[in-house]
């Protein structure tokens, strides 16, 4: 079957809806209601001679309608209104998405997504209110889908266009019983908690992460793990574990000489018993959507599996426009898209010489990691190169391990010691998958960072699918693809270092920060040292520095400080300074203050008033830090310690310009971002010093969105190791070396 063979028809008018509900959803009420209008006046003029144009104008009316009717049902909500006033109040709530729970401050506390079944604040009393964001002190585990609670809550704004406020609850009372399908869900997920338990830690995490979507017991580590092997979609419920229970489900059915509309109720069953156990969480939803997919193709054949999926991404945008918006709604789409479009054509390819089982295995996690590239570039920032080789090796595993999983849940509800003859296996499965994906991870080269506008892979998706396609169909040609990019993840390519023309160094200290700033060519002026001695003394050594002629310690604390022996290992020192907070230095930096030496220049703008730092708590500390703006070489780089958003905003007011090239993130990257100061930065480059696996989650998802939004391109030291600032023939680029 060739891609010619599809039903094309609805793909425009999925498109056009898709973008459309992507932008009005972050809008307002009124352009959507203004689109959907234009849209009624388009489809009645293409009505009659421009029927494509027309069928993607009814649709964009309709969903633009919808659109409009969820966001003026938010704007005009009274209590949005009462939000914004921060009154408190007693509400009823629904429980839309089991509780989250996090530590703050070393105390447990939880975030819950509800619905306002009823509210009284003062006088006033509303039912149906419209949905919140709860937030909780103390743990929240029997806040699950389905259940009701009454708490007393003070409403705050919320900033997101589908809810009308957040709760921060100031007590709450007890939680009643959900119904009976809900309660049924519940009971199978301790059941599948239950079994595990004889697992090691590992692949007892994973197992429930894999058949319902349970993902508590999964350590940063692991997740990291997946993420950079591109097994991420292994670790929640996705459309393969649905294809997987739908499949045995389906293969049962036949076997009991079920027929077409048989097995159209089996599947559509199985869909809903998918989503009552796994939860109603996003990702499940669009899981859902693509197994109807597959239930549909039953019927309408391989030729309309496109057009079944152009339905799904319709209707679920008109339902809930905001999933438009949702990295999982877009890697759902791209990686169905992939397999119905390009598996058969590579497929077939392949079984010139190759097994037909082989040709299949390989195809479809090739074709679904083409289609997801430039989202997942979009999203991640990382093009990973070992993904389809890490999906190809942890898919024998996958099928194997739902099926035991999911059927020790089953059988844990009637005997927990049953439960266990099922599950061992199952977290034998689990364990090969988590081997993988951690062998995968640690290769030098198992991802790349882009630091290209992503929206350049979209031209260079469709070339790479000609490109796999060609090699398909040429064995040898392949093989020595496939054996390049395997050398290249163990062993890849390192420039020349120090590479000429470089004017700063963040060196690769592990979680803490150092940075070096060439002066001249054997000296350089140190900006704080990390925290490992043996690091920061590779770093100088491999930048040839035997002289520091000024050192900065921009705050004391042992993560900026405690690798200074290293750093005047075999080296003569001349200036050492310090901020307020101290350090190893005997000058004492203030703003105002400015130093130059050889080809650099710098300002010290920040603390203003060094007499303030009198807590030795790590957010005075922090805010304390030296922040400096250098020039060197017609480079300016603002270097800012670990300023957090108090210190951002002030420095702001003080009327200095923090206008520069690079900036080195404050404070590791971590959530604790100012965006004003990110806005008045401008910076082109941005340098994040962060150790790999470090246990803060620096640098934080958070922090990397406001740097995509601002289109700021962004090097980490835990991702790309020493990163230096190149400046040769006027032009300023970036080299790494691990």
């Amino acid at each position: 079957m060739t891609t010619s063979s599809h039903d094309l028809r609805l793909a425009p008018a999925a498109l056009v809806c898709w973008g459309a509900a992507a932008l009005l959803v972050g809008t307002g009420s009124k352009l959507a209601l203004g689109v959907a209008v234009g849209a009624v006046v388009v489809a009645a003029i293409g009505t009659g001679r421009h029927r494509a144009v027309a069928l993607a104008a009814c649709c964009l009316a309709v969903v633009a309608t919808s659109c409009a009717w969820r966001l003026v049902t938010v704007e005009t909500s009274e209590l949005a209104v009462l939000a914004g006033q921060h009154r408190s109040g007693v509400f009823e709530l629904d429980v839309r998405r089991d509780a989250v729970g996090f530590d703050q401050r070393g105390e447990p506390q939880a975030v819950v997504q509800v619905s306002i079944r009823r509210a009284r604040v003062g006088d006033v009393k509303l039912k149906d209110a419209g949905r919140a964001t709860a937030f909780l002190d103390g743990p929240a585990g029997d806040l699950v889908v389905g259940r009701r609670v009454t708490v007393l809550a003070r409403l705050d704004p919320s900033d997101a266009t589908h809810e009308v406020a957040v709760l921060d609850v100031l007590e709450r009372g007890s939680v009643s019983s959900g119904a009976a399908w809900w309660e049924g869900a519940e009971r199978l997920r301790q059941g599948m908690r239950d079994a595990v338990q004889p697992l090691p830690p590992r692949p007892r995490a994973l197992l429930p992460a894999l058949v319902d979507g349970d993902d508590a017991r999964v350590d940063p580590q692991m997740e990291r793990d997946f993420k950079r092997s591109g097994l991420t979609h292994l670790m929640a419920v996705s459309g393969t574990n649905l294809t997987i229970v739908l499949g045995v489900s389906l293969a049962l059915a036949r076997g009991v000489g079920l027929r077409r509309r048989g097995l159209w109720s089996v599947g559509l069953l199985t869909v809903l018993a998918f989503v009552l156990m796994a939860r109603p969480d996003p990702s499940v939803v669009r899981a859902a959507a693509m197994g109807v997919v597959g239930v549909a193709a039953l019927g309408f054949g391989r030729a309309g599996g496109v057009r079944a999926l152009c339905t799904a991404v319709l209707a679920l945008v008109f339902i809930d426009p905001w999933l438009s918006r949702s990295a999982g709604f877009v890697l759902s789409v791209c990686a169905t898209a992939g397999i119905l479009l390009l598996t058969p054509p590579l497929a077939n390819r392949l079984r010139r010489w190759m097994p037909r089982w082989l040709a299949l295995a390989i195809a479809v996690p090739v074709a679904a990691q083409v289609a997801c590239t430039p989202a997942l570039t979009a999203i991640s920032g990382q093009v990973s190169i070992v993904s389809a080789l890490a999906n190809l090796l942890a898919a024998p595993a996958v099928a194997p391990a739902t099926i035991l999983g999911l059927g020790a849940g089953l059988l844990a509800v009637v005997s927990t010691p049953l439960a266990h003859v099922l599950a061992v296996p199952a977290g034998w499965c689990a364990a090969w998958i988590v081997a993988v994906a951690h062998q995968a991870a640690a290769l030098d080269g198992a991802s790349l960072q882009w630091h290209a506008p992503w929206q350049l892979m979209l031209v260079i998706a469709p070339l790479a699918v000609l490109v796999v396609l060609a090699l398909a169909s040429r064995p040898v040609l392949a093989a020595g693809v496939v054996l390049g990019l395997m050398v290249a993840t163990v062993h890849p390519p390192q420039p020349g270092w120090p590479p000429d023309g470089w004017v700063m160094v963040v060196c690769d200290v592990g979680q803490g920060d150092s940075t070096v700033l060439r002066a001249e060519p054997t000296t350089a002026v140190l900006v704080d040292a990390g925290p490992d001695p043996p690091a920061v003394d590779r770093c100088l050594d491999g930048l040839r520095i035997d002289h520091i002629a000024l050192a900065v310690f921009t705050h004391d604390h042992a993560d900026h400080t405690a690798g200074w022996v290293g750093a005047r290992q075999g080296r003569s020192v001349g200036r050492v300074a310090e901020g307020p907070s101290g350090g190893p230095g005997t000058d004492v930096l203030s703003a105002g203050q400015q130093f130059a030496v050889g080809d650099l220049r710098a300002d010290v703008l920040w603390p203003v008033d060094p007499s303030e730092v009198v807590s030795q708590d790590g957010s005075t500390l922090n805010d304390a830090s030296v922040v400096l703006r250098v020039t060197v070489r017609g480079v300016v780089v603002l270097l800012t310690g670990d300023i957090e958003p108090d210190a951002q905003r002030d420095l702001l007011r003080t009327g200095v310009t923090v206008r520069a090239d690079v900036l080195k993130m404050p404070h590791h990257g971590s959530a604790r971002q100012f965006e004003p100061f990110l806005d008045a930065v401008r910076a082109h480059i941005t340098t994040i010093s962060a150790g790999a696996d470090n246990d803060y989650g620096h640098p934080a998802p958070t922090a990397l969105r406001m740097l995509r939004e601002r289109g700021m391109r962004t090097w980490r030291t835990d991702l790309d190791g020493d990163i230096a600032i190149v400046m040769r023939d006027g032009q300023m680029s970036v080299v790494t070396r691990r």
